[in-house]
């Protein structure tokens, strides 16, 4: 059976006091009629399900995978509050979400795959409390979906979708006022560290910050808050700059604790947990990527972060930790992370690990007004999520023209996709932006990427001699009307060797299986060195885990090795 995931939810930003809600829930498919029996809280829930495993998949006990647009969810939680606030939190919900508390509605949420919080102070009682969850995921391709299938199947690289509650859902409670969210930043340079708070209700009139490291207190300032939005400064040295011990990198993830502390007049109101890694990233003049100061070549691999008996869900915190060792052992310093914003436990796993991380927004297949509102507001959400993750150094808001078909021609096209880069910088200058993965690049880029799953890397360097005019054969790599202006180029997906006894009956690899694992090594080499000698500034390889129909991964669905990982390693080194 399905271990229930009763962690605490989001390790970088944790309360000391919070109620699991993870576990079995009541639970209906609505075909019509559900708003007039269900969300008041008292008609019958014919079934039982496993949250926050979605009902297509085994671990939620249902397994059912025909499509249901929309879903709804019951149970009962105690008063725990005790005069504190109550604080309703979900990492995430696939598409529409509603909360009735008591049979009064309490919170709304739009977008499947960020956070959200809900003060439903107003609608607890003391005692049992019955809370009602609806989710509407309608198969519509103009919704941000990621790698979910549209039509009701699973098609090409598109898998069996996740509907409803598909990450944890818990209470947790403050004393008063409390942080509604933070903006952590760090200055290598100044040795510093930047905060941006912004408070529930505006009635906090003071912060504390407590900063340690190696589990001793380092730096503690206190300084005054704005109703809305406070930025303050702790500089952690005289003003010299961090020195290499502190510094977080992939060999050497140095991490601060930070907590986090509000007053309202005088009384402590909340208190929060996190922590931050000292690092830069950073293009210099000749094009190259530097880290802290160093030159940083990227070796990355893709990961969809699917689970065969759990879709996007992981079954297990730990099993996102597992991933990320599997990686490193196969010689990879990161991962793409594709076509979603992960569980949190992926970041702070990587911090930890030091591995280094894109994130994606998920894409959306019509484009339209309807579509350009849904991206731009979930991949806010997003990036406000991610800034936070010191794992994290690049964004990626768009992958391969999806949702923006017509980008290499289209002005409408091209202006959204330079809208999401602008927004992106605008909500976090720290990081690179890829603005569309893959071939297409517009001006407006940190990084010009490209999408390559040629059998043989022999041709490469002649290919891309010339990045301004190229093509991989199907796709410019700039989009008419754009330029390149020497940013860096990586090979950001490349491989997809499947093996010719896992193809066949739907089962499908990128470009022609290989006979056997010596077969595939030597063209693993050959990609590698034809990627080396057009002088790139790193790879992503497609990909780590084999995902349903899609059977290209470096490991089977269910993490076993398909390949000796040390001589992956050696020749990831090369």
């Amino acid at each position: 059976m399905q271990e229930t995931r009763m962690e605490y939810p989001r390790p970088q930003l944790r309360r000391d006091d919070w109620f699991a809600l993870n576990g079995e829930w009541e639970f209906a498919f609505d075909d019509g009629d559900g708003a007039a029996k269900y969300e008041g809280g008292r008609a019958a829930f014919p079934m039982r399900i496993r949250v926050p495993f979605s009902y297509q998949y085994e671990a939620s006990g249902i397994g059912d995978r025909s499509h249901h647009g929309t879903v709804w969810y019951r149970r009962t939680f105690p008063d725990r509050a005790r005069g504190r606030r109550t604080l309703l939190c979900f990492n995430a919900a696939d598409y529409e979400t509603d909360v009735w508390i008591n049979g009064r509605h309490a919170a709304h949420h739009a977008g499947g795959f960020t956070p959200f919080t809900a003060d439903i102070t107003p609608y607890v009682r003391r005692g049992e409390n019955t809370i009602v969850v609806r989710c509407r995921d309608p198969l519509d391709p103009a919704i941000p979906r990621g790698k979910q299938s549209w039509t009701g199947e699973p098609f090409g690289c598109w898998y069996v979708p996740n509907t409803g509650i598909w990450q944890s859902v818990w209470l947790e409670y403050c004393a008063g006022d409390g942080l509604a969210r933070m903006k952590l930043m760090t200055d290598v340079d100044a040795f510093a560290l930047s905060v941006e708070l912004e408070t529930m209700y505006g009635r906090a009139d003071r912060a504390e910050l407590i900063v340690s490291f190696c589990g001793k207190t380092a730096k503690r300032c206190e300084f005054s808050l704005d109703p809305s939005v406070t930025r303050h400064t702790l500089r952690l040295s005289d003003g010299a700059p961090a020195s290499p011990e502190f510094l977080w990198t992939p060999e050497h993830p140095a991490l601060f604790g930070l907590d986090i502390v509000l007053y309202e007049g005088g009384k402590e109101s909340d208190r929060v947990h996190t922590r931050f890694g000292m690092r830069k990233i950073e293009i210099d003049g000749r094009g190259r990527i530097l880290l802290n100061g160093a030159p940083l070549y990227q070796r990355l691999v893709l990961d969809q972060g699917y689970w065969p008996e759990s879709g996007l869900t992981p079954p297990r915190a730990e099993a996102l930790k597992e991933d990320i060792a599997l990686a490193k052992r196969m010689g990879f310093n990161g991962a793409r992370k594709h076509q979603k914003l992960e569980d949190p436990y992926y970041y702070y796993y990587a911090e930890e690990l030091g591995f280094l991380v894109w994130c994606e927004m998920p894409s959306a297949y019509a484009f339209c007004s309807g579509e350009m509102g849904r991206i731009a507001e979930q991949w806010r959400e997003i990036v406000v999520a991610a800034r936070n993750f010191t794992s994290v150094i690049c964004y990626v808001p768009l992958n391969e023209s999806w949702g923006v078909s017509g980008l290499r021609l289209d002005a409408d096209c091209q202006n959204f996709a330079r809208s999401l880069y602008y927004a992106t910088k605008a909500l976090d200058g720290t990081r690179l932006v890829s603005t569309n993965d893959g071939w297409e690049n517009p001006t407006e880029t940190d990084i010009v990427s490209i999408h390559d799953y040629a059998e043989t890397g022999c041709g490469f360097a002649q290919k891309y001699r010339d990045i301004a005019t190229a093509d991989n054969g199907e796709r410019k790599i700039v989009a008419d009307g754009n330029e390149y202006r020497g940013q860096p180029v990586l090979f950001t997906e490349w491989g997809g060797i499947a093996m010719d006894g896992e193809t066949g009956g739907g089962n499908w690899g990128y470009n022609s299986g290989a006979a056997d694992a010596e077969e595939f090594y030597s063209r693993y080499e050959n990609l590698v060195k034809g990627i080396a000698a057009c002088d790139l500034q790193g790879y992503c390889y497609t990909q780590l885990t084999d995902v349903q129909q899609e059977v290209n991964g470096l490991l089977r669905a269910d993490r076993t090795p398909k390949f000796d990982m040390e001589r992956l390693r050696k020749l990831n080194s090369k």
